[in-house]
């Protein structure tokens, strides 16, 4: 897992970030399981303060991961974007979508919007 980028050059500090071993405890899985999830790109992971971290954003209510994400990450990586601009887009503020960015519209009944926009945006 060395390639995981640096919070600091894609995402604002105000993002709410998960260590691994919490998002295993909130996953109720082995922290290896959440390697995994990282290398399957099911989520995306950066470091902030050299600590591998997923962003809060990425779980909904019911703490398990926001419905769609993995399928947006999948479109994105298989259009030839890199997972820090993958991540730098999904924060980036949009106010055309509801929530003000793509993280926030994914928690909504916007989801597939943003699928769209993302499937728009590779080809």
């Amino acid at each position: 897992m060395s390639a995981i980028p640096y919070a600091d050059d894609i995402l604002d500090s105000s993002v709410s970030m998960l260590q691994l071993v919490d998002v295993a405890k909130q996953l109720d899985l082995p922290i290896t399981r959440v390697h995994q999830l990282i290398r399957d790109r099911q989520i995306l992971a950066v470091r902030r303060d050299s600590v591998p971290s997923v962003p809060e954003a990425f779980f909904g209510g019911d703490g398990r991961i926001v419905r769609g994400l993995p399928g947006l990450i999948a479109v994105m990586h298989d259009g030839g974007y890199r997972d820090e601009e993958i991540l730098e887009w999904m924060f980036r503020e949009d106010d055309s979508l509801p929530g003000g960015s793509a993280i926030a519209a994914m928690h909504t009944q916007s989801a597939r919007e943003v699928v769209r926009r993302a499937q728009a945006l590779a080809f």
